[in-house]
């Protein structure tokens, strides 16, 4: 990696100052810096502005939060560039570092002493009649929901060869084990570490107790179709792309043949993120020991 491209919310309170600290530190460890013009008048001189960082940049720099991380994984559109995420944010279950670790993490990014974590993506196919009208990625999850507060929708649910069941609720998630952290945990589905070969679907807001989580095989097929609707109901990918959907439209989902490329620093931990983002503790005895 020679060539680094750095793309950032602007709308952080922190994202000039951030843009200044990473670009100066990848400067002043050998990198060459590309910028999208949105982030351009917060860089500074010494790069480079381009049209797209993602076809000029060998890897790719976000600055943010999770939104951020999920914007550039679907602007990367299956391109093989590894993504380090800094977060300026508030929660980050999908950044690698914060920005106090910059220094440190630009010196191992040099040394090549990173790693990198591959993070699945799944597909979601939709249907109307016999044609498709559309396909799209996701890194988190896709959500299907009654766009009218408070309304119900009933779809009918199949995964692989088995016949499966109607739902009637608030709508339906189906995640990446990347995403079980995020709606899908909120929704009472479990948490899947990444190394998982498996989707999550979960229900929002079931008329039934006896509804609970599943986790599917990745190499399964999840159809989903909608029934009956007493309003609008909605297709959403990662939470920032979405279409309508009419009743006996079909959602296809599956494991894509897709997937991001996350770079994670030498003392990176999956349950260390766990504990720091949902407050979870150490017993006594660890903590008196460390």
């Amino acid at each position: 990696m020679k060539i680094l491209g750095v793309t950032a919310n602007i709308d952080k309170d922190r994202a000039s100052e951030a843009i200044k600290i990473v670009c100066q530190e990848a400067l002043n460890n050998g990198f060459s810096v590309v910028v999208d013009s949105q982030s351009s008048e917060l860089a500074g001189s010494d790069v480079q502005v381009v049209d797209s960082i993602y076809e000029a940049a060998d890897a790719i720099i976000a600055l943010g939060g999770d939104g951020t991380m999920l914007r550039v994984t679907r602007e990367l559109e299956g391109a093989d560039k590894p993504v380090l995420g800094v977060n300026i944010g508030s929660l980050g279950f999908l950044t690698s570092i914060g920005l106090a670790d910059a220094a440190a993490a630009f010196k191992e990014l040099a040394n090549g002493e990173c790693g990198v974590a591959e993070r699945a993506l799944i597909e979601c196919r939709v249907t109307r009649g016999n044609r498709q009208i559309g396909s799209y990625h996701a890194l988190n999850d896709g959500v299907i929901t009654n766009a009218s507060p408070s309304r119900v929708v009933t779809l009918d649910v199949s995964v692989g060869s088995d016949e499966g069941t109607s739902f009637v609720g608030d709508g339906l998630i189906v995640a990446t084990p990347s995403g079980s952290t995020g709606h899908s945990l909120s929704s009472g589905g479990p948490i899947v570490h990444p190394g998982v070969n498996a989707m999550v679907m979960s229900l929002i807001c079931p008329q039934t107790l006896s509804s609970r989580p599943m986790v599917i095989p990745s190499e399964k097929t999840i159809k989903i179709s909608v029934q009956r609707s007493s309003g609008e109901v909605m297709l959403t990918m990662d939470g920032q792309v979405s279409l309508s959907l009419e009743t006996g439209d079909e959602v296809e989902v599956t494991h894509s043949d897709r997937s991001v490329k996350f770079v994670q620093m030498k003392e990176y931990s999956y349950f260390s993120v766990l504990r720091q983002k949902l407050n979870w503790s150490l017993s006594n005895s660890r903590v008196a020991e460390s």
